[in-house]
């Protein structure tokens, strides 16, 4: 499987991440002129070579004209004029980029504005950008986004995220490492301070890494193809670079510990058995099935069992005593042993359809969700194979439009 590792171990920021990216690409120079004809207003993109701790790499300079003062980098002056998330999707819309990667760059953007939204206490359609920020921010989403797309990247793998130490000052004051916008968009995400006092990890960065991870961990197995250095402004004791490390993993299938709680019943109805199997998927199981049984008396009678993580027990046994009428619940430690799942979402002329890649052991499976295509199938009066034939259609439009 065609992998991307981000390492993160001197954070995170969107231009050094298209740095690094641009190190990837076979003609890293066409790839910049495409960026400068997209259509940013007043944003020119210019790589250019750096050194950080005797390491050799990318930096990329955005710089952004025609406002009160230019920007290079990402030191922002006072400046007056602000752009809502509508403005930015007017300028998205406008952008001479494939619509994935345009769909890209606003959920991109909008994570950043639900995270800004949560620490102001304000509605993402009040939050307001620095014009100039807004368009700096525009530059280095879009960049990164469509070099991943051009990377044909299978897979993204960040490793837990160095988010740097002491206090950052910014346009409310001085404020906390990680600052609070991109302590937010790191929720549920693996994230460390440490010895070097600074911001390592910025908002735009943090968003990067949220939309594209497909997991966080060290470096997976893998034969590496290149690798990329995308240096940063300031001047550490490490060096300052994300790294990027393109290369094949092995598909395998991911093993891990489950348990299985199962129980007998002989005096529930069919729709009170179906609806104890609804809650239970609600509260977390991984699996549910029935399986007729003959019971004390010789009255029928059904068994069934559940399958869940070893944390979901309490959960799981608490609603198993409250939606069925079983008075003990039997448990069995086993192992369980699943293919790497993906999920996207098609982008259909008559709606969204979301589907699941399974991969491993050597067989690759994409399957659409039914209820979509039941959906679809039902509002246009189609048979489910004309919808998930109509489906593969716009997949793989999506995929050569890139």
């Amino acid at each position: 499987m065609r992998t991307l590792y981000i390492d993160c171990s001197m954070g995170a920021a969107g231009d050094m991440l298209t740095a690094a990216a641009l190190e990837l690409l076979p003609e890293p120079g066409a790839f910049v002129e495409k960026l400068n004809s997209v259509g940013i207003p007043g944003v020119h993109y210019e790589a250019i070579p750096a050194v950080k701790c005797g390491i050799s790499g990318t930096r990329v300079c955005v710089t952004v004209h025609g406002h009160q003062g230019e920007t290079c980098g990402h030191a922002h002056g006072e400046h007056h004029h602000h752009s809502s998330m509508h403005d930015i999707g007017g300028i998205v819309g406008g952008l001479d980029i494939p619509e994935e990667v345009k769909r890209d760059v606003l959920a991109v953007y909008g994570l950043i504005a639900e995270a800004e939204s949560r620490v102001h206490g304000q509605s993402v359609e009040q939050i307001h950008f620095h014009e100039v920020g807004a368009l700096d921010a525009v530059a280095d989403i879009t960049a990164f986004c469509l070099a991943v797309r051009a990377l044909r990247v299978e897979r993204v793998v960040v490793s837990p995220v160095h988010v740097g130490s002491g206090t950052v000052r910014c346009a409310h004051g001085i404020l906390p490492v990680p600052a609070p916008a991109t302590a937010q968009l790191l929720l549920g995400c693996p994230i460390y301070g440490g010895e070097i006092e600074g911001e390592l990890c910025t908002p735009t960065g943090a968003a990067l890494l949220k939309h594209f991870a497909d997991a966080f961990g060290p470096l997976p197995a893998m034969a590496p193809e290149s690798i990329g250095y995308g240096m940063g402004v300031n001047n550490f004791p490490r060096a300052n670079c994300v790294r990027l490390i393109l290369g094949q993993t092995e598909e395998t299938a991911r093993a891990e510990t489950a348990l299985e709680l199962s129980c007998n019943v002989d005096d529930m109805s069919a729709e009170a058995v179906a609806f104890a199997m609804d809650r239970l998927f609600a509260a977390g199981a991984r699996e549910v099935y029935t399986v007729p049984a003959g019971m004390k008396k010789s009255r029928p009678g059904t068994l069934m069992r559940i399958i869940c993580l070893p944390d979901q027990r309490e959960r799981i046994l608490h609603a198993i005593f409250r939606y069925t009428s079983t008075i003990g619940v039997r448990e069995t430690e086993t192992r369980r042993y699943v293919l790497e799942r993906i999920g996207g979402r098609v982008h259909t002329p008559l709606g969204d359809v979301r589907y699941k890649r399974s991969s491993g052991y050597g067989v690759e499976r994409l399957k659409y969700e039914y209820d979509d295509c039941a959906r679809i199938a039902a509002e246009r009066d189609m048979t489910l194979d004309e919808v998930r034939q109509l489906a593969d259609r716009a997949r793989r439009a999506e995929v050569h439009s890139v």
